[in-house]
């Protein structure tokens, strides 16, 4: 017998599953990080080819139940958004951190989290870590960098803080009540989706016999097409 195999699909959720508290897999959004201590920062998020900030692509919830410093463990991919940067070379557009807890910690409950949504329903896009540390209003990393003027907008970098000026902090400065509810779509961020995580079904012996008849109807569709009596979809569902 091989290594077991997992598989994970992309699918819809609530936004409160996605939320560091459930110590979620996802692809997209912000990074919900997991602890508050050891994060990457703009120098380490930014791409080796054009030195720009690279967006989170995805996260996996990954324990190591033997380890007590890693009880809780999430790896975190962030990617460059060039297309230009993507050819071979040392420095390159990918970049991979590790983020861990140990069971007993000052951030999360002993007990496994509730799977019933938050009583206060769907709370605003947290920017800010419960040790005070800011996050990046554009990408959700940290954002060591403030708005000048209000002194309440963080950001990673120059590059994010000139895109949420142009995108509506320039009408939303002087005004505090918006900056947390009123964070506009900088088209940076991937849709954000949960990864559900299945194990790969083996294949049985009676399955030959499954894939024999699916041969013989991919045959069978590809005589029809020939003759003009049957298309393809234009795309899959």
């Amino acid at each position: 017998m091989g290594s077991r195999v997992e598989l994970g699909f992309a699918e819809e959720a609530a936004p409160w599953r996605l939320r560091s508290a459930q110590f979620p897999s996802k692809v997209g959004g912000r990074p919900a990080w997991l602890g508050e201590s050891g994060l990457p920062g703009p120098a380490e998020l930014r791409c080796g080819r054009c030195g720009r900030p690279c967006a989170f692509l995805l996260q996996l919830y990954a324990p190591l139940p033997g380890r007590p410093d890693a009880f809780h463990r999430g790896l975190f991919v962030f990617c460059c958004r060039g297309p230009a940067c993507y050819r071979p070379g040392a420095q390159g557009p990918l970049r991979v951190f590790r983020n861990q807890l140990p069971r007993k910690n000052d951030t999360y409950s002993y007990d496994p989290p509730p799977e019933a949504p938050p009583p206060e329903g769907h709370p605003p896009v947290s920017l800010q870590l419960q040790c005070g540390v800011h996050l990046c209003r554009v990408c959700g990393c940290l954002g060591p960098k403030a708005c000048s003027k209000c002194h309440r907008a963080h950001y990673c970098s120059k590059d994010h803080q000139t895109v949420d000026w142009k995108l509506g902090h320039k009408l939303s400065c002087a005004q505090s009540a918006q900056l947390d509810t009123a964070i506009p779509d900088h088209k940076f961020l991937f849709p954000e989706y949960e990864i559900v995580i299945e194990p790969e079904e083996m294949e049985t012996p009676g399955d030959s016999q499954t894939d024999a008849d699916t041969q013989k109807n991919l045959e069978k569709h590809d005589e029809l097409a020939a003759a003009g009596g049957a298309k393809f979809p234009q795309e899959y569902p």
